[in-house]
């Protein structure tokens, strides 16, 4: 089993009206430091074994047929390794 994590953001010319409501609450709460902010979503895969290529090819149609408005969004296939290699379960009992 592998891990495909797939990242979908806003187009950078897409308006991104949550993204700024966070960024104008930021500093209210004594973040001062943030310059701009754009709100995405994460999809995490779990898929068959597979080569790399496969898996990232595999993520990319999905993202482009079902997880992404490919018209507005942007979208990111990372392919993560299983076990000891994945920085998210490195360490899990």
């Amino acid at each position: 089993m592998a891990r495909v994590l797939v990242d979908v953001m806003l187009k950078p010319e897409i308006l991104d009206p949550q993204g700024q409501a966070v960024q104008r609450a930021l500093p209210r709460m004594g973040f001062d430091t943030v310059l701009n902010v754009r709100q995405g979503k994460r999809f995490e895969l779990e898929l068959d074994d597979a080569d790399p290529a496969t898996l990232e090819a595999t993520a990319a149609a999905m993202a482009e047929k079902l997880l992404a408005n490919t018209v507005i969004e942007d979208f990111k296939v990372t392919v993560l390794s299983a076990g000891a290699d994945d920085p998210e379960t490195a360490g899990a009992a």
